[in-house]
């Protein structure tokens, strides 16, 4: 399977857990915002294939009431698609680029 295009952008939202991250009403957005050219293969492997079966994905987002879940945006183009995935679903190099900011 092929990955992202280096011009794709892809942008990860980190929701939920015990403190709502990211939820209306939340002082805290967890965000990342990374083009396709600086994910390894395997991350652009990994998303692309999430994108793939999107449905599959999104059925397991809500297995875990406290636990983190994760908003996928790919900007491709002219085009976006978003995708909901659980925290077990993303990989820990993609979690690891999130970054905390109050607002």
């Amino acid at each position: 399977m092929s990955g992202l295009n280096p011009e794709d952008q892809l942008e990860i939202e980190r929701l939920g857990g015990l403190a709502g991250v990211g939820l209306p009403g939340s002082r805290i957005r967890s965000r990342a915002l990374v083009e396709g050219r600086a994910l390894s293969d395997e991350e652009s492997k990994s998303v692309a294939a999430l994108f793939a079966t999107p449905s599959a994905v999104s059925a397991t987002a809500t297995k875990d009431a406290d636990g983190f879940r994760y908003r996928l945006t790919l900007h491709r183009h002219n085009d976006s698609q978003k995708l909901v995935v659980g925290e077990a679903t993303l990989l820990v190099s993609l979690q690891q680029r999130v970054q905390d900011e109050l607002i």
